[in-house]
């Protein structure tokens, strides 16, 4: 069984040894190791990718659970193998209703294998989604819009999450949101094509650079801001010279952005696809897995 491990907390010395000489120990194998030390936050983070035996996964959870109460850490356990017929899904918005319905309508008719667990907005335009297809809705934005990152995310582990999905969520996640699910469980529907428009207005840069092909971005997070080589899928479409930018945006907004949204979470929940080491790789069906 692949398994991440992920452990955050206040940076100090000492964090990483007890986790990786307790996996070692326990016979694992490690694939993918990676250590962070973001001295302006005095944030420490760490990610294991390893392989073990799925009957050892709930006893590792725990020692590791304990050691993270002993360090001050954070520390998750996840495997995608635990929940791989039916990953639960934590849908977060702001205003927009076209990429989280569709998500919500191609989870009901069975073109993504997944269970919408919960939806979290930071404003409450959605909530209305959320009521008509059943799912709970958490509501964590202030009057201004600014969202509770910590709530969010003890919001994902009260509901056992595998994925989290920012469905036009126009909010940047903390470093520590970050890692706290790294490893692949944090999808991004970006308005625009990366990485060539990152940022919060991409329909307006690529119209002042005359481009006639707009389109979005459906990828992983990581810390740093859209940055355009963790593509699960992108979706593009064409405009005839002359078109004005509104038509444009509705174009996109309407029709394109959640076919781009809806295409990306299918490939990430049948894992076609993997993040590693910050990059998508096509997952290796024949890899043994126990």
């Amino acid at each position: 069984m692949r398994i991440v491990v992920t452990a955050v907390g206040p940076d100090n010395r000492g964090l990483a040894d007890p986790i990786i000489h307790h996996v070692t120990g326990q016979g694992a194998n490690v694939a993918e190791i990676q250590m962070y030390d973001h001295d302006e936050e005095r944030l420490f983070a760490m990610l294991l990718r390893i392989d073990l035996p799925a009957e050892q996964l709930t006893p590792l959870r725990a020692a590791l659970t304990e050691i993270g109460r002993l360090k001050e850490l954070s520390v998750r356990v996840w495997s995608a193998e635990e929940r791989a017929t039916r990953p639960r899904l934590a849908i977060c918005t702001t205003y927009r209703h076209e990429p989280p319905l569709a998500l919500l309508r191609a989870i009901r008719d069975g073109q993504i294998r997944a269970e919408a667990a919960v939806m979290i907005g930071n404003r409450p335009s959605c909530r209305s989604l959320a009521e008509q297809f059943g799912v709970d809705w958490h509501m964590i934005g202030d009057n201004e819009g600014r969202a509770d990152d910590d709530r969010m995310i003890r919001i994902c582990d009260e509901y056992q999450v595998d994925y989290i999905i920012l469905a036009r969520y126009m909010r940047i996640l903390p470093a520590s949101s970050c890692w706290k699910y790294a490893g692949g469980r944090i999808i991004n529907l970006h308005h625009g094509l990366l990485p060539s428009f990152p940022g919060p207005r991409p329909y307006h840069d690529a119209y002042a650079a005359r481009m006639l092909t707009y389109g979005a971005t459906c990828h992983f997070i990581v810390p740093e801001l859209d940055a355009g080589n963790q593509i699960i899928y992108q979706g593009t479409f064409t405009i005839p010279p002359g078109m004005k930018l509104p038509e444009v945006m509705r174009l996109g907004q309407e029709d394109n952005e959640p076919r781009c949204l809806t295409e990306g979470v299918r490939r990430v929940v049948n894992r076609e696809v993997e993040l590693h080491f910050h990059r998508v790789v096509a997952r290796n069906p024949n890899r043994a897995t126990t």
